[in-house]
């Protein structure tokens, strides 16, 4: 009865960042409500810098997909002429 589970909480966060770097990036299981169409981007990055990458988004707190859409819209701002 005193048995502890090892399973780990659905959204409970890597004891360390190592093991999260290593681990198979996985899609998120909520999507953004007011998001609506998404359109996938796929790159070829070195396992390092996957790693770097990774590190600042769990340094800050928020998932990759978001730290880089946010870097991608501050980098490529809409113009004021475009369609939304």
């Amino acid at each position: 009865m005193n048995d502890r589970s090892t399973k780990r909480d659905f959204a409970a966060r890597p004891r360390d960042a190592e093991t999260w770097i290593k681990a198979p990036d996985t899609p998120s299981p909520r999507a953004p409500a007011a998001a609506g169409f998404t359109a996938r981007l796929t790159i070829d990055i070195t396992p390092m810098l996957r790693g770097r990458i990774k590190v600042a988004a769990f340094r800050r707190g928020v998932t990759v997909a978001d730290m880089l859409r946010d870097l991608l819209a501050r980098e490529f701002p809409a113009d004021p002429g475009d369609p939304s």
